[in-house]
């Protein structure tokens, strides 16, 4: 070989070497690839008395909702992920971001003077920003969120432009409603998540398995600590930590993971509250409104099902609450519908 002919073919290889190197994709490119091509997981959810058979108490409730997939959140909030105490360091971390509204009624919707001794009439129109981490068997979440009671929550016209296209009576007593009150709350969630299999020959089949979980929450509209447990019975259910529930309440996760596979189960739960403050049921902080005497411990129990595809989730949950305050005539249910797809 002659020495210009080395010389062009070292020259050839050099030239060779970076466009090789160029085409080799990076590792956290590959990584990333699915997640620039994902939206995250948006959710609705409806609860509602009709589903028990009352228009009483707590009498309506709707949250729109979205989860990001499995990324850091901003910059600005990415600090939360590393405090162990509220979050898992060392968990997949996402965000999300919610808006919805709670409205609450007395018994009788009849009277254009409520009793003074039933619940009062009172809106709760919110938005909401959630850090969350999670690890196969644990998730924790720290939910702020930022809202106002009152008049200004659109209690009154969302329920009886509601009741108007349905052809149901109107509720006359919104002019008690409880005053306008900015509203702050900030939630902290664990949950617990260990699943069996019936057969152990068969990992894909039918499974069982328990959720417990412990929330506490601060601020001026509900001030409340919480214990519960989920018992499920179904397939495929590392998919999520339990159906997805408006709070106060025993919620799961918002997203759901279901690993391309198809999925269900039924469920059934019991969670217990020691409440310091509700406004709904306490009346307006700093102004006089009306009021009744709540109980400081409240239960639910709850039955429900959940389907699982792909690329959605349905679940339902009827819940059965006991009484919240004094001259209650009895506990009273409503049912929590809700529906999520991932992009």
């Amino acid at each position: 070989m002659t020495k210009r002919t080395c010389v062009l073919l070292a020259a050839t290889m050099s030239a060779a070497v970076p466009a090789a190197q160029a085409q080799v994709p990076r590792p956290d490119a590959v990584a990333e690839a699915p997640v620039t091509r994902r939206l995250g997981t948006f959710s609705f959810k409806l609860e509602n008395d009709l589903f028990g058979g009352s228009d009483r108490y707590y009498t309506a409730g709707w949250q729109l909702s979205w989860r990001s997939p499995d990324y850091e959140p901003p910059r600005a909030i990415r600090w939360l992920t590393d405090l162990g105490l509220l979050l898992l360091p060392r968990g997949t971390p996402r965000w999300g971001l919610a808006f919805g509204q709670q409205i609450f009624t007395p018994e009788d919707t009849d009277l254009r003077n409520p009793d003074p001794r039933d619940r009062p009439y009172a809106g709760w129109l919110y938005g909401a920003l959630t850090v969350s981490s999670y690890t196969v068997t644990t998730y924790g979440a720290v939910e702020l969120q930022l809202g106002v009671v009152g008049p200004s929550a659109l209690g009154e016209q969302v329920q009886n432009n509601v009741h108007d296209f349905l052809g149901i009576d109107r509720a006359l007593g919104w002019d008690y409603q409880l005053k306008d009150e900015p509203g702050v709350n900030l939630v902290w969630t664990r949950l617990w998540r260990y699943n069996w299999n019936l057969n152990r020959a068969e990992p894909g089949g039918l499974q069982y398995g328990i959720v417990p979980g412990v929330t506490v929450s601060l601020g001026n509209v509900e001030t409340y600590a919480s214990a519960g447990m989920l018992v499920r019975l179904g397939s495929n259910l590392a998919a999520d930590f339990g159906p997805p529930r408006i709070r106060p309440a025993l919620a799961g996760s918002g997203y759901f993971y279901p690993a391309d596979q198809w999925g269900w189960y039924v469920f059934a739960g019991f969670e217990g509250r020691a409440v310091a403050q509700d406004i709904f049921l306490d009346g307006n902080t700093w102004r006089d409104s009306r009021s009744v005497d709540k109980k400081n411990a409240v239960a639910d129990f709850t039955l429900g099902a959940a389907l699982i595809i792909p690329w959605g989730r349905l679940t339902y949950t009827h819940v059965f609450r006991s009484t919240e305050f004094d001259g209650q005539g009895e506990s009273f249910q409503f049912g929590s519908l809700s529906f999520s797809a991932r992009f």
